[in-house]
């Protein structure tokens, strides 16, 4: 039986008289949580803490680097590590949320120049989501080096997919050093329709693939994923003592709305609230462990979302929120956590005074589920068990593709 946190939760919230548990457990304005690692002795390094195994690769070429905060080599950015080294930088390919990690999500990152270094700063997010032939002009090799969370909807698995597209048209080699993927120990969620194909769903693959960044490239490469099948001459640095059975606490946030590990473990789950009117705690500082709307008839929980860094303009700015703070899940309960979750979703709108005003009128919540599908049966009445079995046979079928491309033990 799959493990899910929130169908528990949601059935003593808001159908059982009981009193919502108020201990935290951790205070996310504190910080992100330190790297450890429960079930290993050797500690896991990612691909860029490894120099010795990819230094040789760079030496005596002009490098293009695609980065952002969470690119680190221990305490130093990658950026200053290779530069110190001696390494000729010519230009940082900056994603969502910019080369620092301050910007809005969906915010159009601006073009510049590193403050430290002096490097070129080129925006991948914004007008140009591909570099064109003349930002790579006079590179030999681009290095890609980021943090991803495991969700189809995180954008960074597609920034390195449009790069690899644009070295495959210009044949430039691309080099990903690998990071561990802190949803890595499932996979599941509605696999992704042609027609709702967007910057937040490039490929047919689950919400959550369980896959890290150097294995889904091999993916698309050889699938044939990139535009006219084209495929870039790609390499990677694996991670070392890294498996997905093994749980990986990332020792910097990934993006200004995710704040520590409790947020990347639920946000496959109440992501997808993005397409509706609720909020999930932006504006707050407990982004992604907090979900509510100022005409929400469940929970006890109130927060009102005001302008924060990352958060410019959250939604119900200004406005109290009610709804339940989900910070007392411990951490160890949430990595027992294997599949997307539909209950609370659900359950919030069949409670919802006013449905025809729940999800989104943009369409915004097809693009994540990656269909029209769950959302007509949300709105039919089906539960939540019903259409979360619906794409199960999918997920069978995705998952045989993706054990050709593994590069680490997969989970049981």
């Amino acid at each position: 039986m799959k493990s899910t946190f929130l169908l528990t939760f949601f059935m003593l919230q808001c159908f059982v008289s009981c009193q919502q548990a108020t201990t935290a457990v951790a205070d996310p304005t504190e910080g992100p949580e330190p790297a450890i690692n429960f079930t290993e002795e050797k500690p896991i390094l990612a691909g860029a803490e490894q120099i010795d195994q990819y230094l040789d690769l760079l030496k005596g070429k002009e490098i293009a680097l695609t980065v952002n905060q969470t690119s680190m080599v221990g305490p130093t950015h990658l950026v200053d590590t290779l530069a110190n080294l001696g390494i000729n930088i010519k230009s940082i390919f900056a994603p969502e949320h910019g080369f620092r990690g301050q910007a809005d999500a969906g915010e159009t990152v601006k073009d510049g120049k590193d403050e430290k270094t002096g490097i070129p700063v080129v925006s991948l997010y914004g007008k140009n989501k591909k570099p064109t032939a003349k930002m790579l002009e006079g590179i030999d090799l681009v290095v890609f080096d980021i943090q991803d969370v495991g969700a189809r909807f995180y954008t960074y698995i597609s920034s390195m997919c449009y790069i690899m597209e644009a070295c495959a048209e210009q044949n430039i080699p691309f080099l990903v050093l690998d990071r561990p993927n802190p949803n890595g120990h499932y996979v599941d969620g509605p696999i992704l329709q042609p027609e709702h194909r967007s910057f937040i769903g490039l490929h047919p693959v689950p919400i959550v693939h369980g896959m890290t960044m150097a294995e889904y490239a091999q993916m698309v490469n050889e699938e044939g994923w990139l535009k006219d099948e084209v495929k870039c001459d790609l390499s990677f640095i694996k991670c070392a003592n890294y498996s997905h059975s093994k749980h990986y606490i990332l020792p910097i946030k990934p993006s200004p709305n995710l704040p520590n590990q409790r947020s990347i473990y639920m946000y496959p789950s109440l992501c997808l609230f993005e397409g509706t009117t609720f909020s999930v705690g932006r504006g707050t500082d407990k982004q992604f462990q907090v979900l509510g709307h100022p005409d929400n008839l469940n929970g006890d929980y109130r927060f009102t979302p005001v302008p924060k860094p990352g958060a410019k303009y959250p939604k119900h700015e200004g406005k109290e929120c009610v709804g339940f703070d989900f910070t007392d899940f411990e951490i160890e309960y949430l990595q027992k956590v294997d599949a997307v979750d539909l209950d609370l979703i659900v359950g919030l709108y069949n409670a919802f005074p006013d449905k025809e005003k729940f999800f989104r009128e943009d369409g915004f919540f097809n693009l994540l589920t990656g269909n029209s599908e769950i959302m007509e049966n949300i709105i039919a009445g089906k539960p939540a068990a019903l259409i979360e079995e619906s794409w199960q046979s999918d997920v069978d079928v995705f998952k045989v593709m993706r054990k050709q491309y593994l590069l680490y033990p997969d989970f049981e």
